[in-house]
């Protein structure tokens, strides 16, 4: 289990018995999200939206590059990668900005005392749709990076990343570079 895991689940267990659990939370700028996750959707980072593909053996072009030199990834495998990395770092930067903004919004309405009904499921649908939109970027590109690798850069990088072998799943479908 990653820190990260650790300290989340810490603090989870001491906020589920705490009476006070968002206690310090009415100052952040946008309650929903605290600065962390604002960073993150603003630097179009995966928060964690690519699971389902990640830990399924669908690699994602940011680990990918890390791993470049260890996945002795061809020139081509490498620029496609780049370019496949690019494209979708500035789709989720945009839809991470709007999905703040929304989310900026929302909470604008509540703090104004403004929200109604009809305005908050409109705000609601906006965010879901925009949270779909921003996990379906970060998919797209994992759908895209496993097509740029044979099979065993795949195997390869499922085990530098840690992941059971197991778990992988190979459909036959497979498209080599």
């Amino acid at each position: 289990m990653s820190w990260v895991c650790l300290m989340i689940l810490m603090t989870s267990a001491a906020t589920a018995d705490s009476p006070l659990p968002y206690a310090g939370q009415e100052s952040r700028e946008i309650k929903a999200l605290s600065q962390q996750e604002v960073s993150e959707l603003l630097k179009g980072q995966g928060m964690g939206f690519a699971k389902a593909a990640e830990l399924n053996g669908y690699p994602g072009p940011a680990h990918v590059l890390e791993l470049a030199l260890q996945l002795t990834l061809s020139r081509e495998q490498l620029s496609r990668t780049e370019a496949l990395f690019q494209e979708m770092q500035e789709d989720a930067v945009r839809v991470g900005s709007e999905l703040v903004e929304a989310e900026r919004q929302l909470d604008q309405r509540f703090s104004a005392h403004s929200v109604t009904s009809a305005s908050l499921r409109l705000s609601l649908a906006r965010i879901a749709e925009l949270r779909a939109e921003l996990r379906r970027v970060h998919l797209e590109a994992h759908l895209e990076q496993y097509r740029l690798l044979s099979e065993a850069q795949v195997e390869a990088y499922r085990a530098l990343r840690g992941y059971a072998a197991s778990n992988a799943h190979s459909s036959g479908t497979h498209r080599h570079h």
